[in-house]
């Protein structure tokens, strides 16, 4: 994660790579780019708190028991740690809302691992009705790459869909993510 000032927005940006979250009070942007992965924008109007993860979901997909399998262990983390870090900030648990994007068809797992992206879309619209927490938009599946810009004080996205093919850095930044899960 990494931070850098954007002069057409006139506001901080802050980047995240596979793995990462971020959580704000303040007025900023979050941005990534996903393929396989999913990224999860939560955001409580009320009191202007909001955040983002990335999350490849790795292991062994069983999606009967998405959340108690290897595979949802690590999804879950990556939404109790942003879900907790925005109610330090102040958000209320019942105020937040969801907008996510990802699960391409992009990267190659193990056969055994079945399809994970299609696990990755499973998993998230899961955890979120099981949560109580209100999907408003979702752009998932298909064989793009996503790059997200989540504006911290509107809970706004900016969304550009990209082919695989023309965006190899973000997919190299998930081929070395999953190597090191």
């Amino acid at each position: 994660m990494y931070k850098k000032f954007s002069k057409k927005f006139n506001k901080d940006m802050i980047i995240l790579t596979p793995g990462e979250y971020y959580a704000s009070k303040d007025r900023e942007i979050i941005c990534t780019a996903v393929g396989s992965c999913i990224a999860t924008c939560l955001f409580d109007s009320k009191t202007g708190v909001a955040g983002m993860n990335h999350f490849l979901v790795p292991g062994m997909v069983n999606t009967k028991n998405i959340l108690s399998t290897e595979m949802g262990r690590y999804g879950m983390y990556a939404m109790e740690v942003l879900i907790g870090d925005i109610i330090k900030l102040g958000g209320e648990r019942g105020n937040i809302k969801a907008k996510v994007f990802g699960g391409g068809s992009i990267l190659k797992f193990r056969e055994s691992d079945g399809n994970i992206s299609q696990s990755n879309i499973a998993f998230i619209r899961k955890f979120l009705q099981l949560e109580g927490i209100s999907l408003l938009k979702e752009d998932m599946g298909g064989a793009v790459v996503r790059m997200i810009l989540f504006f911290t004080d509107t809970g706004k996205v900016l969304l550009k869909k990209l082919p695989y093919t023309s965006a190899p850095n973000a997919i190299k930044r998930e081929e070395k993510y999953k190597v090191s899960l």
